[in-house]
């Protein structure tokens, strides 16, 4: 079973649109025990850093996030949301990246809205992509380059991606309105 995580934030049902298109049947939830039971878990989001991790925390969500064993990708607020700190409404986050997450600084237009590129593609996940990929984002704040960054993207300033840690997989741009190299990072990462 692939596990859609339900937290109230946008974009689940473009992600459930994607794996339909791979065949897949997936199950949207906010059950812990169904979470639990899950092969492979999809955090999707858009919305805003400070609401989210309250409708985490009203579902206990936040507690079983990083306790997860099995392989999980978050998507945009997704990898957000898995990082130590947002500067949006100053929120603390799930701590699963030791990243902090930052504002854009508005030199150039914000959000970063569009098609942009990915490079240094370090992990399994960018299997049969090449580097300069175009990727689709809509963000404001973005991830800081660390130990745990997988890929970059240059907007204003370079930042991460996508994350990886441990059985943690997160991409800040949307795989599912990614075309088909966003058809093959999803691929990839059913296949884990």
């Amino acid at each position: 079973m692939i596990a859609i995580i339900d937290y109230n934030a946008g974009n689940i049902q473009s992600v459930r649109f994607a794996l339909n298109r791979l065949g897949i049947e997936p199950v949207l939830t906010n059950d812990i025990e169904q979470l639990q039971k899950a092969e492979k878990i999809i955090f999707p989001g858009v919305g805003e850093a400070g609401t989210a991790m309250k409708s985490l925390k009203e579902k206990n969500l936040d507690k079983l996030i990083p306790q997860l064993s099995k392989p999980l990708l978050g998507i945009c607020l997704g990898l957000q949301l898995m990082c130590q700190h947002s500067e949006e409404s100053n929120t603390d986050c799930l701590g699963v990246f030791p990243v902090k997450v930052k504002k854009f600084n508005p030199v150039l237009k914000v959000p970063h809205m569009g098609w942009n590129t990915i490079f240094n593609l370090k992990s399994p996940l960018f299997e049969g992509c090449s580097e300069d990929s175009y990727e689709y984002y809509v963000h404001s704040y973005f991830a800081e380059i660390g130990e745990n960054t997988i890929a970059e993207t240059d907007y204003i300033n370079p930042f991460s991606a996508a994350l990886k840690k441990n059985n943690f997989y997160a991409v800040q741009f949307h795989p599912e309105k990614s075309s088909s190299v966003g058809e093959q990072i999803l691929k990839n990462f059913l296949a884990l």
